[in-house]
């Protein structure tokens, strides 16, 4: 199933199936990630800060590491609407409910619960928590028509890379077909990185057991074969 779409009979404000799911990353310049991550590139040197939306070059890079889940909800609500808030506009939603919380001068966060109650009642789209899931999981909520924020390793993105350890970063599932799962990678160093597809076995060494499904039709609906895990589950700062 390649993409989900909007709805089965989409209004005409509605983004069409056959719509490509829009690349955001979670950097302003795209092609500064690959020196961020691997090179010790300051982020804060990035020249495209202001297009984030952030107030100051300072506040983008504090920011900037720990905004994947915000990136996959802006790709997920241009599909769906055309337009959305900016990086720096999502996060300050998502901060106003808790789905981060600062301790010690230390971001923690994303936490999924207050997310998932940002994303619903400042966007109108449903959102299910999934503490625990299998990648079947993934593939009957892609089945339904959901999109699936996966949390999986931030090496993802160089997937002949064994990674020290799954989960901690998230990534957008928008489809599956083949026995490949197709998703938008946020913090994706090179363009084919960034819209990529991995045989279901190879997504499977990266993938951390949980994540967030998005119901991009308006409808509350019940998550297909599971339920919403009550305790927050969080991610970690990635590059």
């Amino acid at each position: 199933m390649l993409p989900p779409c909007c709805d089965d009979t989409p209004s005409p404000e509605d983004r069409s199936i056959h719509d490509p799911v829009p690349e955001v990353t979670q950097y302003a310049s795209p092609n500064l990630i690959e020196r961020i991550a691997y090179d010790g590139h300051d982020p804060a040197d990035d020249p495209r800060w202001a297009e984030s939306g952030a107030p100051t070059q300072a506040i983008y890079a504090r920011w900037c590491r720990h905004i994947c889940g915000i990136a996959c909800l802006r790709m997920a609500l241009l599909h769906r609407d055309g337009d959305a808030p900016n990086l720096f506009q999502l996060l300050a939603g998502a901060r106003s409910f808790g789905a981060y919380t600062q301790e010690s001068g230390e971001i923690k966060g994303l936490i999924y619960a207050p997310f998932a109650a940002y994303a619903r009642e400042s966007h109108d789209m449903p959102v299910d928590v999934h503490g625990v899931m299998e990648l079947h999981d993934v593939l009957n909520l892609l089945d339904a028509r959901r999109m699936v924020m996966v949390s999986v390793s931030k090496e993802i993105r160089r997937p002949d890379v064994t990674p020290e350890r799954r989960g901690g970063h998230l990534v957008l599932a928008v489809g599956h077909e083949e026995g490949r799962i197709v998703f938008r990678n946020p913090s994706g160093h090179t363009p084919e990185t960034r819209s990529p597809s991995l045989p279901l076995d190879r997504f499977a060494e990266f993938f951390g057991g949980r994540g967030m499904s998005l119901d991009l039709r308006r409808t509350v609906q019940q998550a297909p074969g599971l339920t919403s895990a009550s305790r927050p589950v969080a991610s970690t700062p990635t590059t």
